[in-house]
């Protein structure tokens, strides 16, 4: 059972929001993630620390292998621009029902796409508030500098309203959406592999960005006290964290799309959401990346995902004493 008090949740009611979603990078299993975590136990993990939970499955009635599959799904660089917006708009109304509700929406991808969605609804529900992404990469590439073509390195982008003129028509809802992510709203931790467009845009913007740099000289709390600081400076105000779990060192998180040595060791990649969760503040929360089928043994499986769960059982309030 959880002690914590959350300010702008009421009587500890959460919405697991799934998003079984792959459509923003092509390599497949990282669409398994939520049905894997749900198979380890985490609406009962959920329930052992006293909050209630419903689930919304936005996504429930989509083909999304045939959607992946379609050929024609591109513009320009952009790969699957239809699919991921298709499903992204759905994902950013489940987590603006969460809001309006007062829940805690838990948003269990699927990739790293669908956090244009989550941090979207958040910050219409808390312009004033803040958001955390914990990640080994930046996620901030537009049409114009992804490398790659793979919107899951670009949703930050979306959000903030990068470049909307280079846009696929497909996100055009994002513009009429009333309160894009400031610059000033979101901080990022964990940061080891950014590519050159993405450092251009950081230090453009001014956006707090913290890489693995920062917590090997100053120690992960005070990097999370200095992230905190920068997107919740009053200390009152609501925040979001999304976590893409490739944050955390291959060592302990090694079934993930994306992988980059010299990451959180496990024990940091939960100490910052346990800070997070102990300021009363939390607002929402994504988990994203876990991918069964990338993993060499069942061993890197079931590691992965207990990651994932902890990280899910930390944000609610579990603490070690």
């Amino acid at each position: 059972m959880s002690d914590l008090e959350y300010e702008f949740v009421s009587a500890h009611k959460v919405t697991i929001i799934r998003a079984p979603f792959s459509g923003g990078q092509g390599k497949g299993g990282v669409e398994d993630g939520p049905d894997k975590l749900e198979e380890f136990g985490l609406l009962g993990d959920i329930a052992k620390l006293g909050w209630t939970a419903t689930v919304d499955d936005p996504l429930a009635q989509l083909d999304l292998a045939t959607l992946k599959s379609d050929p024609s799904d591109v513009y320009g660089n952009c790969k699957r621009p239809k699919m991921v917006s298709e499903c992204c708009r759905l994902i950013f109304d489940a987590a603006t029902r969460a809001h309006a509700n007062r829940t805690l929406p838990v948003t269990v991808g699927g990739d790293h796409s669908i956090g244009m969605a989550t941090i979207l609804a958040f910050a219409n529900a808390h312009p004033d508030g803040g958001i955390l992404w914990i990640d080994a990469h930046a996620d901030i590439n537009t049409p114009s500098t992804t490398p790659s073509g793979n919107l899951h390195g670009c949703p930050v982008a979306f959000a903030m309203g990068l470049e909307e003129d280079a846009w696929p028509p497909h996100f055009d809802w994002i513009k009429q959406v009333r309160h894009k992510v400031r610059p000033d709203q979101i901080a990022y931790i964990g940061l080891r592999d950014v590519d050159p467009g993405e450092k251009k845009l950081l230090k453009e913007l001014g956006i707090a960005a913290y890489s693995m740099y920062h917590v090997d000289k100053y120690g992960i709390n005070r990097v999370v006290e200095m992230a905190l600081q920068r997107v919740n400076p009053s200390g009152n105000k609501p925040v979001h964290v999304s976590y893409d779990v490739d944050a955390i060192d291959p060592l302990y998180v090694a079934a993930t799309g994306t992988p980059v040595r010299g990451g959180l060791s496990l024990r940091e990649g939960l100490f910052l959401v346990e800070e997070i969760a102990a300021t009363g503040n939390l607002a929402g929360l994504d988990i994203v990346e876990v991918n069964p089928a990338l993993a060499s043994t069942e061993t890197h499986i079931v590691d992965t995902v207990n990651a994932g769960l902890s990280i899910a059982r930390c944000a609610l309030g579990e603490t070690i004493l």
